[in-house]
């Protein structure tokens, strides 16, 4: 089996938003979640980089503390189970955690409002054992577009490249997924370091503004970056798209109450969860107005054949050496038939099998490319904070 390192779950939102960040449990099982001890281990999972999201319209200061809550939670959870996860800083700590045969646990801070547009507490979080930051999430930064807004600044602005910089000078990999293109190329054009996306597709199979258009993929070999394709079905599937996108437009024609785009948020410091108002999910079959329009339009699935068309095309245009998975999961409500929880990675690779991938490949695939990509950065941070 091929050990994966996968470059993004958000278990730690999950557990923080539905369980008052308690992290027990984990070791027999929790099924309302994708993640937990005995599915992590089924999925050969040898390496996981825990994201720490908060949501992007969260003010920048309530968004630094629920951060920092967070990554309390990561080395809380890693602290619970000490035979089966152990902290990762390093590329180095990721060989011994793995060679002990425990999973290797990385934290990245999905969301450059984290930041507060402040060097400080970048540097803050670098001496906590963040090894990347996501510079957008679905809305601007004062400094960077996101993929999902209207552009504000053209990409980066001298501050934004001031970000990149930092980040590169401590080691800290800077992750563009959930980045317009322009804001791709501005911190391409900006880094030494290698970049990476932590979990994103290829634009030229869905066109979704969360995708890679080929231009960027194009510039990884030059760069050393990795590509770590997601699961997220919205990314992986155009039929699954236009669907979602059908369904949104019928929604709103009728007048139906707003509902959330992702999961509804937790508490913020200080604030009394009985008064966190209680947004719906994407459950379009609990409302009954919306019932005719469901059955003429049966809901699609996205495959796990979709997903590894997004991986062989970005091995097409980046090359085998800037591959990498990242799975997205308990970030997204709604993933591929065949990967449905963090248990099924070896049915991707049987996939890729089928295909005609050498076992050397799915081994770049699953681990070498991203480890070598962390290593790199490491190398060249000329003020690596990370704890020794």
């Amino acid at each position: 089996m091929n050990l994966i390192i996968d470059g993004h779950n958000d278990l730690p939102m999950r557990l923080r938003e539905w369980h008052g960040s308690d992290v027990s449990g984990l070791e027999s099982g929790r099924p309302s979640l994708h993640t937990d001890l005995p599915r992590l281990r089924a999925g050969g999972v040898g390496g996981q980089f825990w994201s720490v999201y908060v949501p992007s319209d969260l003010p920048e200061a309530a968004a630094v503390t629920s951060t920092l809550e967070q990554i309390d939670l990561v080395h809380r959870m890693v602290a619970a189970y000490p035979d089966d996860l152990a902290i990762a800083y390093t590329s180095a700590d990721v060989e011994r955690a793995v060679a002990g045969g425990r999973i290797a646990s990385l934290i990245g801070v999905e969301g450059g409002h984290c930041l507060a547009s402040s060097l400080g507490v970048l540097r803050s979080l670098a001496r906590l054992g963040v090894r990347y930051v996501t510079l957008t999430h679905n809305h601007n930064t004062p400094w960077a577009d996101s993929a999902t807004q209207d552009p504000a600044h053209g990409g980066l602005t001298d501050q934004g490249r001031a970000v990149v910089r930092e980040m590169q000078r401590l080691g800290v990999l800077v992750d563009l997924s959930h980045v317009s293109p322009a804001t791709m190329h501005a911190a391409l054009d900006e880094a030494v370091a290698p970049v990476i996306f932590s979990h994103s597709g290829a634009r030229a199979v869905t066109d979704h503004p969360r995708n890679v258009p080929d231009d960027v993929l194009s510039r990884l070999a030059g760069n050393g970056g990795v590509i770590q394709l997601t699961f997220v079905s919205f990314f992986v599937s155009p039929e699954f798209r236009d669907w979602i996108h059908a369904a949104d437009a019928e929604w709103a024609r009728l007048g139906l109450p707003p509902y959330g785009e992702d999961w509804p948020r937790g508490p913020l410091p200080g604030e009394n969860p009985a008064d966190v108002p209680v947004v719906p999910l994407h459950d379009f079959a609990a409302e009954p107005a919306f019932a005719p329009w469901l059955a003429a339009h049966p809901k699609p699935s996205a495959t796990l054949a979709q997903v590894a068309d997004h991986v062989e095309h970005a091995r097409e245009v980046a090359g085998i050496d800037h591959v990498g998975i990242g799975g997205d999961f308990d970030g997204t409500a709604e993933v591929p038939e065949g990967l449905t929880d963090v248990s099924c990675y070896p049915r991707l690779f049987e996939e890729l099998r089928t295909r005609g991938w050498s076992e050397r490949d799915l081994e770049r695939l699953a681990n070498r490319n991203i480890l070598r990509a962390l290593r790199d950065a490491e190398e060249q941070a000329e003020e690596p904070l990370w704890p020794r």
